[in-house]
Formats: C-alpha cells, structure tokens, sequence
C-alpha cells in the first residue's frame, strides 16, 4: 500500500493531462493537445512544489515570446498584415501556468501570508483601495457599456484590463515567500545574471544572423512591414523585429515578442546586474556581473531601442553614484566613465550612429512634450473621475474590440480607470516605495544594503516612470512586484545574518 502512495500523483497528472489535451485537440487541433499535456503537467508541478513552479516562472519568462512564435501557425500573414490563430492566446498565458497554481499552494498550504500581513498592513489596505477604485469603474462604466452592446467584447477586455494592471500584484507574496535566507537571495540574483548574459548573447546571435543577410529583415516585405517591427521578419529568437539597413532602421527584439518589451528587460536587468556586482560574496560571481554588464551595453548598442541607449548608462551612473562613499573617487571614476563615453562616441562606428540617430529621434520627438499631449489627449475625452472602462487602452485587450494607443503608462490608467483610479494606484506604489525604503535603511549587512539599495531604486524609478507602460506588459509587470516582496524579506534575513554572526 505505501509503495503505491508515490504512483498517485504520477497517474493524477497523467489524467489531467490526457483530459485536457483531449478537450484542446477538439477545440485547436493537435496543436491544443500538446498544450494541453504541458499546462497540466505545469500547473500539478507548481502546485504540488510551489517554490519550484515560482523558480521555473522566472526563467521562463524572458524566453517565454521566443517559445510562443516557435510554433509556426501560432500567426498567418496576409498583404504584410499578422493575424494570430486561436491558440495564441494559451502559448502567451503559458508562463501563469507556473505562477498562478504556486500562488493558489502558497496561500492554502503555508501561513506566509500571516506574516506578510504584519509588516505590510498599509500596501494591502492600499491595494484593496485599488481595487475598489477597478470594481466601481467597472460597474459604472464597462457594466453599462456592456448592457448597450451585444456581445461579450467588453467585459473580456474589462477582465483583461483588471488582470494586467493588478494580475502579478500577488508576486508581491511569491517574492516574500521563495526567499527563505541569504542562500536563496543570492540564487535570485546569480539566476538573474545568468538569464540576463544568455539574453544578451540570443540577441547578438540574432543581430549577426541579420547583418549576415541569413535572416533577411524587413526590406523585401510588403508595406506596411517594411518600416515597421513585424513577425514576418522573426529571426532565431523573439518575435516581430525591424531591421531595414536601406532605411537606417533596426529594432531587435531579443528573446521577446516585441522591441520595446526587450528595451525594458534591458533597464530593468542592469539594476539587478549591478546589485548582483556589489553585494555578491563571491568574486568569481562578481566577475560573471561585470561580463553581464559589458554584455548589456553592447546589447543596448546593436539592439537600436532608443529608450535602453538613454535609459542603462542612466541607471548604471545612478548606481554607482549611490554606491560610492568616498568623493575624490567619485570624482576620477565619473571623469573616466564621461571621456570614455565620449571617445566611444568619435571612434566606434555602431555608437556614433546610434548616439547621432538618438539626438534626431529626441529632436523630432522630444519626450517631454510627447508625454504631455498624451495626457492633454486623455483630458479632453472627458470622463476624468472614473474613466472610459477598464482595457479600453490595454494592448492585450485589441483583439476584443477597439482600444486607443496610450503609450505612456499614467495618461493609460486615466483613461481607463479616471483620477479615483489613478490616485489609488498611486497609492499602492507609494506605499511600496516607502516600504521598501524603510527596509532598506534599516539593514546593517553591508552586502544586503547594497543589493537593497539598488532593488529599491528599480522599485523608485518604475513606481513612478510614464514613459511606456512597462507596468503593463512583460517582463517588468513581474519583476516590479516580485522585487518588492523580496526586499520585504531582507530583515529577516539580516537578523538571521546578525545572529549566526
């Protein structure tokens, strides 16, 4: 009887998964059905290892667009146009199939949350605040909306709306919980390193495959994929890339779906990497930090987001100015970094390009008065109280009816969610700064203040950053509420630290 107890769980997730594979294989072919295997097989090893499922989560994640357009008739093109099969949808959700069954073992099988609660009282008020602000924009906007049309258009996207801007706000819990002790904290951030350096080397892959001429970009595509990211020019890793040397255009998605999505993993890994580099015990893990960053800066040069090109040396000299004590060092290592800048600008080919394409673009377009007209164009819509209904400007909702392009983050949420909306969320990641703060000051290991320090001003930058919306989308939208419980756990692990010492 015992020796059987083991073969239980074997033929529970054989079971689902022959279930559920037979019901996709009906639904989207076999395609469906090996989806179906996968999810089951996911969600029971998840549950059942909750830690595991969070740990596969994230390294699934920076692969996970790579993997969704590996299947060739997850899109078909028509005329230079992209429209997605029914199955999309399931590879993009894949990567919940860790995370959320983890959550649901988390909250049923430990009394994490008990604890959680005691030091983060005032962000779970907050965020209960959110979502009473969601709900009531639900009830008097999308509910009436919904009761004037005739289908189900509307309260899908509203459901996706609510699940893109609150869905991964549970990772707050995950993070507090996967990181037990400083063993684990630094697992987190080597694993980090790792997947940053892998990402990097995908990329230059890719942008040699294209410089080559194996892959052959955008310029023998129809408009409108000519001059524009797209799938049809998808090459060895990520999704809709541009790469159109006629044009002067380049625009490399890395190992994700889209450019902008990999800009963002960019920034949101250099604050990692060099939190990684000064707060690792170990000197050969320091060594792989400072190979993550040269591989990053070369990343962000080849890549051709003007947004990462701004945005790492931003992050990296913020990081290294908080990170340094003595002020005549300061002085010299600053002096090095600009006259290297500099002579990399006049003498490397690649970097003058970029750096003359970045002031024309900045010319053209200048941030500043982009972001402003986006929040004039919200105002004048009207509807600034409670908004024009949850998803109406979510990216991952367009499939279900017409959305607005909103490309900063706080002009979306006004949109959507109107000022009772947006002060809420406000107050969610204001609270979540000031907390991590706190955690941050009260540290007295030297390795995890620096590691703090540099995870709190990722915290900082992306609570209140409107360009984009990187709070929206991969793989930000993960990080960001990860980090913060993770740097909710950093005192127990420092007492744990001071205690052994």
């Amino acid at each position: 009887m015992n020796a059987s107890k083991p073969l239980l769980p074997i033929v529970l997730i054989f079971s689902l998964a022959a279930f559920a594979s037979s019901l996709l294989v009906l639904i989207d072919g076999l395609q469906g059905g090996f989806f179906g295997i996968f999810a089951t097989v996911c969600m029971v090893v998840a549950y059942q290892y909750p830690r595991l499922g969070l740990w596969l989560f994230l390294i699934y994640l920076p692969f996970s667009g790579t993997i969704t357009y590996a299947f060739g008739n997850i899109f078909s093109s028509s005329d230079g146009r992209i429209t997605f099969t029914s199955g999309y949808p399931m590879f993009h959700l894949a990567k919940d199939l860790f995370y959320l069954p983890a959550l649901i073992a988390i909250l049923i099988r430990s009394q994490v949350f008990q604890k959680f609660q005691l030091i983060a009282k005032p962000l779970i008020w907050s965020i209960c605040v959110l979502l009473g602000a969601c709900l009531l924009t639900f009830l008097a906007i999308d509910l009436p909306q919904y009761l004037q049309s005739s289908g189900l258009g509307t309260l899908l996207a509203a459901t996706i709306g609510l699940k893109t801007l609150m869905g991964y706000i549970p990772l707050l819990l995950c993070g507090y919980y996967l990181i037990r002790n400083q063993k684990d904290l630094f697992f987190l951030t080597r694993l980090l390193v790792l997947l940053t350096i892998i990402c990097c080397i995908f990329c230059f892959i890719q942008y040699l495959l294209l410089v080559q001429g194996i892959c052959p970009g955008n310029a023998s595509l129809p408009e409108p994929a000519v001059d524009k990211a797209s799938l049809l020019a998808k090459c060895f890793v990520g999704g809709s890339l541009l790469y159109n040397p006629e044009l002067n255009l380049i625009r490399l998605p890395g190992t994700f779906v889209a450019p902008w999505q990999w800009a963002w993993f960019l920034i949101a890994n250099s604050f990692f990497v060099y939190g990684a580099v000064a707060s690792d015990p170990l000197r050969f893990w320091r060594w792989i930090g400072w190979i993550a960053i040269g591989m990053l800066v070369i990343t962000i040069i080849i890549t051709g987001q003007r947004v990462s090109l701004v945005g790492v040396p931003i992050v990296f000299l913020t990081l290294f100015l908080f990170n340094q004590s003595n002020k005549k060092e300061i002085l010299i290592k600053l002096t090095i970094i600009i006259l290297l800048v500099i002579l990399a600008i006049n003498t490397i080919g690649i970097v003058r390009v970029q750096y003359y394409d970045l002031i024309n673009r900045w010319n053209y377009s200048r941030p500043d008065l982009f972001m402003l007209n986006q929040f004039e164009w919200v105002f004048q819509k009207g509807n600034t109280w409670l908004g024009h209904g949850l998803g109406g400007a979510t990216n991952s909702a367009r499939r279900l009816g017409e959305i607005v392009l909103i490309e900063t983050f706080y002009a979306k949420l006004f949109y959507e969610i109107g000022l009772f909306g947006v002060t809420a969320f406000l107050l969610v990641v204001s609270n979540l700064s000031w907390l991590t703060f706190r955690v941050y000051r009260s540290l007295h290991k030297p390795s995890i203040r620096r590691l703090a320090l540099c995870l709190w001003l990722f915290i900082l930058f992306m609570s209140y950053n409107t360009y984009y919306y990187p709070l929206s989308v991969d793989p930000v939208a993960v990080y960001y509420w990860f980090i913060g419980g993770v740097l909710l756990k950093l005192p127990e692990i420092d007492r744990e630290f001071s205690h052994e010492g």
